[in-house]
């Protein structure tokens, strides 16, 4: 088998299968058979939300309580017009392959039962199809996203350039979303609640260290800096003249009471912080700053 006919499989398999839920619809209409009836696999039956359970592979876990209301408003009035997608486990369980969002709205709504199509998964295909379903259906951020490109690569060995072909997506797009994941936790959770754009991220992270990202994402939330403001911060700090080099013979290991102490440090301030202890007790502080602006917050945070 070639390798354009493996890469292509996947995606032609998710078509038919789109391709043959709508077909099922169609011809099925608004009356749908109940679970009970037998060979429902690879059809549309209206299954007990009690016996449905999370698909553990679900790639999103952010959801908008507010509009899983307005869902489920909509639901009371008009039903469950596209079916969920389930693949079954066992006697009367049920696991989501796609369409959490409709199945919480629905619990919701008070409905006791939900349209469903109902196939046979394994592993992965429940993992891609979940991800497909999300990146092409639903709001996910950029976190959530980055996420389920990289669980594609790691959990079904593909390349950034297979994954792309499967989002049919290009090979940069995918690679700028993964790269959000080296961001720190602050500026990860900064991009899920949209306190900052996709763009501001990009550009944050063009820097590589974490001292220097902490100081780009506090400026643009307390200036309100624009994509392109940043872009041109990055420059300048990106030629600004390096540290003092390192002495020949490198400062020993500080012991984990002290690491934490600088860590603590860095966390208060906001920055780099750099602790040297020496065996006698004396040692010195580093606090790193960035612009007069910074020093100025940090004279604050000391109360200079």
């Amino acid at each position: 088998m070639s390798q354009s006919t493996k890469k292509g499989g996947l995606g032609k398999g998710i078509r038919a299968l789109l391709n043959n839920m709508e077909q099922d619809i169609n011809e099925e209409g608004s009356t749908l058979p109940s679970v009970a009836q037998e060979g429902m696999v690879n059809r549309i039956a209206r299954i007990p939300i009690a016996q449905i359970e999370v698909n553990p592979k679900q790639p999103r876990h952010d959801f908008d309580e507010a509009a899983l209301q307005e869902l489920a408003e909509s639901i009371k009035l008009h039903d469950i017009i596209q079916p969920i997608t389930l693949v079954k486990v066992d006697v009367d369980k049920y696991q989501l392959i796609s369409g959490e969002r409709r199945w919480r709205a629905s619990q919701i709504a008070g409905l006791t039962d939900i349209p469903a199509y109902i196939r046979t998964a394994d592993g992965q295909e429940m993992l891609e199809l979940a991800l497909l379903e999300n990146l092409q259906r639903e709001d996910l951020n950029p976190i959530e996203i980055g996420l389920s490109y990289k669980r594609l690569m790691e959990e079904c060995n593909l390349t950034h350039e297979e994954v792309a072909d499967r989002m049919k997506k290009e090979r940069s797009t995918v690679t700028n979303y993964i790269r959000l994941l080296k961001l720190p936790p602050d500026i990860q959770k900064a991009v899920r609640d949209k306190k900052i754009s996709m763009g501001h991220a990009k550009a944050i992270i063009s820097i590589d260290h974490a001292d220097k990202q902490l100081y780009l994402f506090r400026e643009i939330l307390q200036k309100g800096l624009s994509v392109r403001q940043v872009e041109q911060m990055v420059k300048s700090l990106s030629t600004d003249k390096p540290s003092p080099a390192i002495p020949a013979t490198a400062p020993a290991k500080l012991p984990a009471i002290y690491k934490k102490i600088e860590d603590d440090m860095a966390s208060l301030f906001a920055t780099k912080v750099t602790l040297d202890r020496k065996k006698t007790g004396k040692g010195n502080i580093m606090i790193e700053f960035y612009s007069d602006e910074d020093l100025e917050r940090i004279m604050q945070k000391l109360s200079l």
